[in-house]
């Protein structure tokens, strides 16, 4: 007797609200402490990370010199990932390490916070779903 074909369980794939506000929390956590702003900074700010060149002029008859000064370090943006990767990457990762901590705390507590206020709000949550959600965009979205 042939055997039988086992029957593949499918998935109906959703889309959760709060799945998304927790993974945008996270992006906007790593931003801030990679590039000092955040996500929409990072995609629409303007590039102007550099060097500067400063000539000063020290006590007469003695030789002047040049400074060179690190500018727009203060926010990293997408446009200066592009023009000036190098010097990007490495405020980028001077940032993450100096901010390693904060962004590890706050992480943690966002992860805690979701996961207490998903279950204090189990109810309303479903209700939000149940009633207003499905109706509206069917069942394929969710909170």
């Amino acid at each position: 007797m042939p055997r039988r074909k086992k029957k593949t369980t499918r998935r109906r794939k959703t889309f959760s609200i709060l799945n998304a506000l927790e993974a945008f929390t996270y992006a906007s956590i790593l931003s801030e402490g990679t590039t000092g702003g955040s996500v929409y900074a990072f995609v629409t700010g303007k590039s102007d990370l550099g060097y500067s060149r400063t000539i000063s002029e020290g006590i007469p008859g003695a030789r002047g010199g040049q400074q060179l000064a690190l500018t727009g370090a203060g926010q990293i943006s997408m446009g200066d990932l592009m023009t000036e990767p190098s010097l990007a990457i490495d405020t980028m990762a001077s940032n993450f390490q100096a901010n390693l901590m904060p962004m590890a705390l706050a992480s943690f507590t966002t992860s805690i916070g979701f996961r207490v206020g998903r279950k204090i709000l189990r109810r309303p949550l479903g209700s939000i779903t149940r009633n207003i959600l499905h109706p509206v965009f069917g069942k394929g979205v969710r909170m």
